[in-house]
């Protein structure tokens, strides 16, 4: 191929449009960014905690918003930090973003379990999805799929909030005989069932859509079983932003847990 033909075709890949999936990589990885540059200046400041938090937030949603409008302009958001964007109600493309969860961990020194969720849900399934882990300059995403890691242990990892024990949990702790650990974001914590470091995560306290749909999409195409507490799948974009529950664990683990859940 002539050097000229090699440059056309550079240029034309440099110009060719985002794919869905490299759009949420890249917001989610940028945002990330971001955080971690504001996180470090407010703190070398002396800024207080509350502080840290809030303009994380602030700025991370500030952020994501301003891509999606220059760069999906037709498609709805649904975002914690957002307002209301009624077209989700009649639109099949919604963006579910969480521009900063886990702030309060955001907010404390050293500590690295928080995230940034990027996700597309298209009618009734996942298009895209990203979480970036940014404290670890880390991003798991649909595309590529991360590979499910093989683990051997003597006990199941069960890992939980900081700060609740939720009662499924600790049924199914329990009842299979598990190891616990702690962490805070639910990025965070799904991710670490998607990178092998635990085995099962279960939460019955109630979240919002945008707590777990990225780590849902991410954890759906590394392999692993991602559902509600009954079993049944998760349906995002609901008028109701409510989701009450959620089961993210290794697939070769799913009707044990269910099993000690139900007596199935």
């Amino acid at each position: 191929m002539s050097s000229a033909a090699s440059s056309h075709r550079d240029d034309a890949l440099e110009d060719a449009p985002e794919t869905d999936a490299q759009l949420a990589n890249r917001l989610a990885e940028e945002a990330g960014v971001v955080l971690v540059d504001l996180r470090e200046s407010m703190w070398r400041d002396g800024a207080h905690a509350w502080d840290v938090m809030d303009h994380g937030d602030a700025t991370s949603h500030r952020f994501i918003a301003a891509e999606l409008r220059r760069h999906r302009p037709d498609d709805a958001v649904l975002d914690e930090e957002g307002v209301e964007d009624a077209r989700r109600f009649t639109s099949d493309r919604v963006w579910i973003i969480d521009p900063l969860d886990g702030t309060r961990e955001f907010g404390e020194a050293g500590r690295h379990d928080w995230a940034v969720h990027v996700a597309l849900w298209d009618r009734d399934h996942f298009v895209a999805g990203a979480v970036s882990l940014p404290a670890l300059d880390l991003v798991l995403s649909t595309d590529p799929a991360p590979p499910l890691p093989a683990v051997e242990r003597e006990r199941p990892r069960l890992i939980t909030s900081r700060h609740r024990a939720p009662y499924a949990a600790v049924i199914v702790a329990n009842a299979l005989g598990c190891d616990a650990v702690r962490l805070g974001s639910a990025g965070a914590k799904a991710m670490a069932v998607v990178m092998g470091e635990a085995d099962i995560y279960i939460h019955d306290g109630g979240m919002y859509q945008w707590d777990s749909a990225a780590p849902a999409a991410v954890a759906l195409a590394a392999g692993l079983h991602v559902s509600r507490l009954d079993g049944t799948p998760i349906v995002y974009n609901a008028r109701d932003p409510w989701l009450p529950d959620l089961i993210i664990c290794r697939p070769e683990l799913a009707d044990a847990v269910l099993d000690a859940l139900w007596g199935r």
